[in-house]
């Protein structure tokens, strides 16, 4: 399956602003934002932690490059090229483990009705 494919199975992220990710000591260590040239990203890692309740280890890290497809092998032949793929890299080649903060989009009144 090529990585286009993969996203049309993933849950939708249309409700996310961005999803931040924690280190052990709840310090942020990166942002995916919901914008052009992140929304797939954040659709990976959105769908690894529900799939992985919340924790991204480097069982889920390992999931995360098979489905970024045939993106994982430009990753790998170009460092640098793809940031939230190499992230990717190398937590699954270690042992530590992440939490993933989901990031709401700000109700607008169009979709809450309680707003006036």
């Amino acid at each position: 399956m090529t990585f286009v494919e993969i996203l049309n199975t993933l849950p939708f992220v249309s409700h996310l602003k961005a999803l931040e990710l924690l280190d052990s000591n709840g310090q942020v260590v990166a942002t995916i934002e919901n914008r052009p040239g992140q929304a797939g990203s954040l659709a990976v890692y959105h769908a690894l932690a529900l799939q992985y309740g919340g924790n991204l280890s480097p069982e889920a890290a390992a999931q995360g490059l098979e489905w970024y497809a045939e993106h994982t092998a430009d990753a790998r032949a170009h460092p640098g090229k793809h940031p939230n793929i190499d992230r990717l890299f190398a937590w699954a080649a270690g042992s530590e483990h992440y939490a993933v903060r989901l990031i709401a989009k700000p109700a607008t009144p169009e979709q809450d009705p309680q707003t006036v």
